[in-house]
Formats: C-alpha cells, sequence, structure tokens
C-alpha cells in the first residue's frame, strides 16, 4: 500500500489525470441519461405533434382563402388536397358550379395566416382543433384590392400520417354591444 502512495505522491500528473478521467466519466454518465430521457420523453412527442397539426392547419387555412382565376385548377386541387372527410366530399362535389362563379368574377384571393393556435389534440383519435387568424386580399378587376380579417377555426384529421383539414368555419366574435 505504501509504494501506491509513494508513486501518486511523486506523480501528481498521474492523481491529477485521474482525478479527470472520473470527472469526465462521471458527466459522460449524466449526459447520457439526459439524453435517453429526453429522447423518451412523451410530452416532446406529444408537443411535436401539436407542432405538426398547427402547421398542417395554418397551411390548409390559408390554401382554402387563396385562389387565382388565371390557376384555377391549380388552386382547387391544392384546395382537394388539404382536406379531407365531409369537407373534402363538399368541394369535390361543389367544383364545377364554383369554377364557374371564379371564373365569371376573375377575381384573385391571398391569404396571409397572422397567428394560429392548437385548441385541441387527441393524438390517439387523430383529431385536433385550431383556431386561424388570417389576411385575406381580394382583388377583382376594375375595382381597388380589399383586405378582410377573419378568424376560422378548424377541424383536423391524421390521414396515413399527415393532418388534412376535416371541417372550417367562422369563429364566433363576441359581443360587442355596451350595457
Amino acid at each position: 500500500m505504501r509504494s501506491v502512495r509513494a508513486a501518486l505522491v511523486a506523480q501528481p500528473l498521474l492523481v491529477a489525470a485521474l482525478a479527470l478521467l472520473v470527472v469526465a466519466g462521471g458527466f459522460a454518465a449524466r449526459g447520457g441519461v439526459s439524453w435517453y430521457d429526453a429522447a423518451h420523453d412523451e410530452s416532446a412527442a406529444y408537443a411535436t405533434e401539436r407542432d405538426n397539426a398547427l402547421s398542417a392547419g395554418e397551411q390548409s387555412v390559408q390554401n382554402l382563402n387563396t385562389l387565382d382565376h388565371n390557376r384555377l385548377e391549380r388552386g382547387l386541387d391544392l384546395w382537394e388536397s388539404s382536406t379531407t372527410g365531409e369537407l373534402h366530399s363538399q368541394l369535390v362535389s361543389g367544383r364545377a358550379k364554383f369554377e364557374e362563379q371564379v371564373k365569371q368574377a376573375k377575381t384573385v384571393s391571398t391569404a396571409k395566416v397572422l397567428s394560429g393556435a392548437v385548441t385541441e389534440l387527441d393524438e390517439r383519435a387523430g383529431r385536433a382543433r385550431v383556431l386561424i387568424a388570417l389576411r385575406v386580399t381580394v382583388r377583382a378587376p376594375g375595382s381597388k384590392a380589399t383586405d378582410k380579417d377573419s378568424r376560422m377555426l378548424g377541424e383536423l384529421t391524421r390521414t396515413k400520417g399527415h393532418w388534412k383539414l376535416s371541417a372550417l368555419g367562422q369563429a364566433p366574435v363576441g359581443d360587442t354591444s355596451a350595457d
């Protein structure tokens, strides 16, 4: 035992190296445990799914409020690819009549998402609800462009790993009358 002590006292660099090795091993072990915990954290997975639903909801609502009479077929195809369920069926069945109306009006509408939030998320059922605020600009021939801000409530359904809009409507606005 004395020879080991004597060797350690005589070799201070060896002692420092061993101490650093022990400390580094401790940090490596702690880092590995932290990484494993983060990789298997259900709240992180939930947050990722919420962000995916919000992104898809914002894009879908923007798609359904943007349409150019010059590129009508492309725009309506985008509407259909952004939707599922009853909303998709309604768009498909009313497409011909709507095409005719837009061609006559010769309008161009563009939407910009101002903000959005997921108000409900059920990962297991594959359903989410979003509230999206957007500004829609409509241009008609011979008229000045008009902007309209609105809030939309959308329901999303996960299909084949992707979120698609399955219902869309105006969000109710609170009563602004003075009492």
